[in-house]
Parts: C-alpha cells; structure tokens; sequence
C-alpha cells in the first residue's frame, strides 16, 4: 500500500475511493517512464552515495557517478508503455 500512495503523492496515479474504486494512471502509459516510478518509489536507488574521499575516492565516485548517469538515462527511455506492448492484456493486478 505504501508503494501506491508514493506514486500517488508522485502524481503517477490517481486514486478512486467507493465499490468501483482503485487506482488509474494519471497520464497515459507513453508518458511515465521507469525513472519517474523510481524516483517516487525509491530515488536513493538513483543517487551516487560513494564519497571522493581517501586516495582511491575520487575515482571511484566518477565510476558510480557515471553508472548513475546511465542508469538514469536508461530508466528514462522505458516507458509503461513499451513493457506493455506486445502484451495481450496491459491490465496488471497488484
């Protein structure tokens, strides 16, 4: 449940309380992207935590700096959309 009030709270989707209710999307599949999930999710998974200290420090944070970077933008290039598509049902139950 925490999960879904984070991404609510991140304005990926929307709630509907009542018999008929749950959760839907607030944009459409093509316009949420897997960073966008993580960042509401958990963005210290994002995050470069390695400090430039020590003797070895500084190059060590530039390796986890730019493995942050890319997975950023890797993230950033899988939409909602794109996992579902080729699925005969994009219905996911939670």
């Amino acid at each position: 449940m925490q999960i879904l009030n984070d991404l609510r709270r991140g304005g990926l989707i929307d709630s509907c309380r009542g018999a008929a209710g749950g959760y839907l999307l607030a944009r459409p599949a093509e316009a949420i992207n897997l960073r966008q999930v993580v960042d509401c999710i958990d963005p210290s998974l994002l995050q470069n935590a390695v400090t430039p200290d020590g003797e070895s420090g500084p190059a060590i944070h530039s390796v986890w700096e730019k493995i942050s970077l890319d997975l950023c933008l890797a993230l950033e290039q899988i939409t909602l959309e794109s996992i579902c598509a080729g699925q005969r049902s994009p219905m996911f139950f939670i």
